[in-house]
């Protein structure tokens, strides 16, 4: 049975999208088999991960409003060598039929459970928000993983998550936890960096993941090219370094 989990931060812009398909190769490089579930309208991870969103026929939207089954939607994309529950702008309009359908927290949970045994994880992009779409990834999850650039606004942030984290544990889903912390987008050269990096070991101990993210322009160029960083160019600093998490990853859910 699959382990899923949440990559989700409620500021945009963190590297979200980044993490999940550059984890998702990392794991595959792992010998996992992944699922990558993108519930983000912006539909970034499924362009990222070579599949065109224009094209598609079944996704996200389709499950989650009960006209598709997950493995009527699921596509393999073959160069990144993970499976895909893709999105478009499709998906935006969930939010709207979610609101009057039964179960509505639970939809995404309820279609991922007829897949789970097919994976080893699986991952869900959440949007940057507090929405119905966040809230399905948050009840469908056994844990978040949460990126996060080492800056003041960056730790504001985190305490509202944090509680959203907690709220979701205490009346949706009693599973739910922290995973860990990942900093992406680190400069060593950047002090106030460094002194986050600090205070996030300070009060969240083993919560932060050891593997630091640097910023990394081949990361930044791979979804141009429909890929994965870790795929694109596996030689770079951001490749190792999501290689090298994905690897930390699969020894922290051993020890779970």
């Amino acid at each position: 049975m699959a382990k899923t989990f949440c990559i989700a931060n409620q500021k945009g812009g963190v590297g979200k999208t980044t993490t999940a398909v550059n984890l998702a190769a990392g794991l595959v490089a792992q010998r996992q088999r992944v699922l990558l579930v993108d519930l983000d309208p912006q539909g970034n991870a499924t362009m990222g991960s070579g599949i065109d969103k224009s094209t598609i026929k079944s996704g996200v939207y389709h499950v989650l409003i009960g006209i598709a089954s997950a493995s009527e939607a699921i596509q393999f994309a073959s160069e990144s060598g993970y499976s895909v529950l893709p999105a478009n702008r499709e998906l935006a309009g969930a939010e709207v039929e979610l609101v009057d359908l039964e179960g509505r927290e639970a939809r995404l949970k309820n279609a991922l459970n007829e897949v789970a045994d097919q994976y080893d994880f699986i991952l869900i992009d959440c949007p940057p928000a507090l929405s119905l779409l966040t809230l399905n990834g948050l009840c469908a999850a056994n844990g978040v993983v949460v990126p996060m650039q080492c800056e003041y606004f960056a730790l504001e942030g985190l305490s509202d998550l944090v509680n959203t984290i907690k709220q979701v544990h205490a009346n949706l889903n009693p599973d739910l936890k922290i995973i860990g912390l990942l900093r992406v987008m680190f400069d060593t050269r950047v002090t106030l960096q460094q002194q986050v990096s600090e205070q996030l070991n300070t009060h969240f101990g083993d919560k932060v993941f050891k593997t630091i993210i640097p910023r990394n322009v081949r990361l930044a160029e791979a979804p141009s090219f429909g890929l994965p960083g870790v795929i694109f160019d596996k030689s770079s600093r951001g490749a190792q370094a999501y290689i090298e998490f994905a690897g930390e990853m699969v020894q922290r859910i051993k020890t779970m």
